[in-house]
């Protein structure tokens, strides 16, 4: 058994960095995330219990050390957009946690660990991230191009339960009071790689009445736009609150990861009364702390998993 040693990747909260492992499916490489990955094992049919009725690529339950989990067939899922007959195959398990879960992931091998910024991230182009919902960009490895996985994705595929629940915010019976001018007024921006948590909030902010919302892929452009409206703030005389309420931001993103966003937006002084909310499916002790050392709150995971965050600004 490979267990991962997990360093330390974000030592001081914004440093824009990350590590990621990759592995491959037949002649491609995809990557995670090492926060997401508890260890690698080497993948055993005799510890797969098959499930009847099942989607063909999730092959069972994996006994892990007493207990059970989920195990998926990457290779299978995604057969139908990559030619899996090519490459060196060492089939082993990718173990992940997020969003408070534990799923296996099998794939044909694993390469090695990069640690990379998040600028050298690029967000998936919006005309292929609609038909590919299930990556949130790719990087540029010695001549390689790596595929990052949005495993949440993935495993909502299988499991609605594991994702955001985008109907509760409509059962509440809020949508059926008046909605009032302030709310209407309220200036929020968006940032989040993954088209499908991105679609789900916006539709969960407009439907109670937040109008006045702009979406980004990653944190650098959301970032341009802050920058944009304190330039217009400061022509017009005003404070930033003038021109933005609210900035609610994922951790994990392409070119500028969340961390970093909120740290300069509450190192600028013209900007450090933007009330900043950070989620992310990491969401733990750890990455709380990190989370208000930077100056944000955080309130819960992607999974809807209730947390407690900051209530100070």
């Amino acid at each position: 058994m490979e267990n991962i040693q997990k360093q330390e990747i974000l030592l001081e909260s914004g440093t824009n960095e990350m590590e990621i492992i990759e592995f491959y499916l037949g002649g491609q490489s995809f990557g995670i995330n090492v926060q997401k990955l508890k260890e690698i094992i080497p993948f055993s049919g005799e510890q797969v219990t098959r499930i009847p009725d099942s989607a063909e690529s999730v092959l069972g339950t994996l006994l892990l050390r007493g207990c059970t989990i989920p195990l998926v067939d990457l290779k299978q899922h995604l057969a139908q957009r990559y030619d899996a007959s090519e490459g060196e195959v060492r089939e082993v398990v990718l173990v992940c946690e997020f969003n408070g879960r534990t799923n296996g992931f099998k794939v044909d091998g694993v390469n090695q660990i990069h640690r990379i910024t998040w600028d050298r991230v690029q967000p998936m182009a919006p005309f292929i991230d609609q038909y590919s919902p299930r990556f949130t960009g790719s990087i540029n490895i010695d001549g390689r191009e790596i595929l990052i996985v949005d495993l949440e994705h993935i495993i909502a595929e299988f499991d609605p339960e594991a994702a955001l629940d985008y109907e509760a915010a409509f059962e509440t019976g809020e949508q059926h009071q008046s909605v009032s001018d302030h709310r209407q007024q309220m200036r929020i921006l968006l940032a989040e790689d993954s088209a499908l948590i991105r679609t789900g909030i916006e539709r969960i902010l407009r439907g109670v009445g937040y109008a006045n919302l702009q979406t980004f892929v990653d944190g650098e452009g959301c970032y341009r736009e802050i920058m944009r409206l304190k330039q217009e703030a400061d022509a017009a005389g005003e404070g930033i609150r003038s021109r933005l309420d609210l900035l609610i931001s994922d951790i994990e993103m392409p070119k500028m990861d969340g961390l970093t966003l909120c740290r300069k937006v509450k190192e600028d002084p013209a900007l450090k009364d933007v009330i900043v909310v950070l989620f992310s499916s990491l969401i733990n002790e750890q990455m709380a702390a990190k989370c208000d050392s930077g100056g944000g709150r955080w309130i819960c995971d992607q999974a809807g998993n209730s947390q407690t965050g900051r209530n100070d600004g």
